[in-house]
């Protein structure tokens, strides 16, 4: 009875005929045919114009030549290195054994009564958990974070800067970048003359670039200073603010230090040059020190923007703002996976500071693994713990070995005619200038492309190696660089290296 049911031809609505059925199932009646809400047409503007290169075209390619490989597709390499980002752990980086036990022990309380694992992690273990809702990691946290890690961080900030540093100022977040967004989101205004300008360096990390165009502000770039070591000058600035004041509203200026893609390391004195200018044209400070604990170049040290501040005094310390970024991702940790890090704003309004518990709160907050991290991170073991020895061995040990492959780096490409490398005085990546001929050029224009992303394509394809071209991150007008971090092991690196300045060499040759 009921396939015969289906059968019966269906009763029309009260008032339509036959014929406005007939229209609608051919698509000429209302909703009948019609397409897709969502459509490149129809999507947000915004969206479109991000462009993140990190992860752009040529990590996909270098994915379906991994898939390749493990199918049997010949080529004329066996394996497919990612030196396109710098995430440690992937590139065979071991992880500290102290920021693990802890976590461990976080996500799996049974493992406290495990007798292998120190004391000392047990007793953080069980710190951690009692400030967690339901003493369980798997519950939400307070939105700006739990306090208990907001605190230790504010410690370590005090013991860093020798300057007082408050747990509500500090907001935990899901790795640095989620944090920059927020921040960038309460600094756009206005429309036309009047939207907000955000100042950034060039070369810079996509993500500035990559928010800026998703939230509709004004991208205006100042560029380093390639001969001098990629440094920052203040004159380049004001020249970029001025052109910037003619068609919008700058209110933003942004630094990364030390600095990626470059690697650059900034001086104290350049530090208070800049903050002395952001006070004189009334800009918003927001400092990137993701990197704070990679420095190798002898003669430079980490300066953060906060300590340097309150050194200063009044009026700088009482007035200019400034938002500072740290991560669990780099350093001598490498937890990208984790997703945590944190900002510190400083001198910030306090209802926009409301603002802000507001705005972070609608994602309800960070992931509570990656704040149990960080506060090992910011909380180390200290002389006497049981874990201190191995933790100090194990920090000094990455650290050590990438001082030594920054050199390693600048060294292998400087021997390359064609081919100049800065000194990686910090971060984690190397950003050498390449020449390239008038025929790779052509070539590159011929098939759409930056000439640097042709050159970095056509070494993923004959030699496996992954790098990004400069042209993602930003460049001189006429110059050419890819960046390429220093991660991977020592003697993977050396031959990456080697393989890489062969390719270069002879590619020149192919096109000159």
């Amino acid at each position: 009875m009921r396939a015969l049911r289906t059968l019966r031809p269906r009763r029309l609505p009260a008032g339509r005929t036959m014929a406005a059925a007939a229209a609608a199932a051919a698509g000429s009646g209302p909703g009948g045919g019609r397409g897709p809400v969502l459509t490149p047409g129809t999507m947000n503007p915004a969206v479109r114009r991000v462009e993140y290169a990190v992860r752009g075209p040529i990590v996909t390619r270098a994915l379906q030549l991994e898939q390749d490989l493990r199918q049997g597709v010949p080529k004329p390499f066996t394996e497919v290195i990612k030196a396109n980002i710098g995430d440690a752990h992937a590139m065979g980086q071991k992880p500290i054994t102290f920021l693990r036990q802890v976590t461990a022990l976080c996500l799996c309380p049974e493992l406290l009564a495990e007798p292998s694992i120190p004391q000392d992690a047990k007793g953080r273990a069980r710190r951690l958990l009692a400030a967690c809702a339901g003493q369980s990691a798997g519950a939400y946290s307070a939105s700006p974070g739990i306090e208990l890690v907001r605190q230790d961080v504010a410690r370590f900030l005090q013991r860093r800067d020798g300057v007082p540093a408050k747990p509500q100022d500090i907001f935990l977040s899901t790795g640095a970048s989620d944090a920059i967004v927020s921040i960038l989101k309460l600094l756009v205004s206005g429309e036309g003359g009047s939207r907000t300008g955000v100042l950034i360096p060039i070369p810079q990390y996509p993500l500035y670039s990559a928010a800026i165009a998703e939230l509709s502000a004004v991208q205006l770039n100042y560029y380093l200073d390639e001969e001098h070591c990629w440094a920052l000058d203040v004159a380049e600035l004001r020249r970029a603010l001025a052109e910037g004041r003619q068609h919008c509203c700058p209110r933003v200026l942004c630094i990364i230090n030390p600095g990626n893609p470059t690697g650059q390391v900034q001086s104290r004195q350049c530090i208070e040059d800049v903050i002395k200018f952001a006070f004189e044209e009334k800009l918003f400070l927001m400092a990137d020190e993701v990197y704070q604990d990679n420095i190798y170049a002898e003669g430079s040290a980490f300066h953060s923007f906060k300590k340097v501040l309150f050194e200063m005094g009044p009026p700088y310390s009482e007035v200019v703002e400034l938002a500072s970024f740290h991560s669990v991702s780099k350093g001598f940790m490498g937890e990208c996976g984790f997703r945590s890090g944190y900002v510190e704003v400083v001198n910030m309004d306090p209802d926009v500071q409301q603002q802000l518990a507001k705005l972070v709160s609608v994602r309800l907050c960070p992931p509570v693994p990656g704040q149990i991290l960080l506060d090992t991170v910011v909380d180390p073991p200290q002389p006497g713990d049981p874990s201190y020895e191995l933790f100090i061995a194990e920090k000094k040990a990455v650290l050590s070995a990438l001082a030594h492959k920054a050199r390693l780096t600048q060294e292998i490409f400087n021997q390359v005619p064609g081919i100049r490398c800065n000194p990686v005085q910090g971060a984690m990546y190397s950003f050498p200038r390449i020449e390239l001929p008038p025929r790779a050029l052509a070539a590159a224009k011929a098939q759409g492309q930056a000439p640097d992303m042709f050159f970095c394509m056509k070494l993923l394809e004959e030699t496996g190696i992954c790098v990004v071209p400069g042209s993602g991150f930003g460049q001189r007008e006429g110059t050419f660089h890819f960046r390429m971090t220093i991660l991977p092991p020592t003697e993977k690196l050396q031959v990456l290296l080697e393989k890489l300045s062969s390719f270069y060499t002879k590619f020149v040759k192919e096109y000159s």
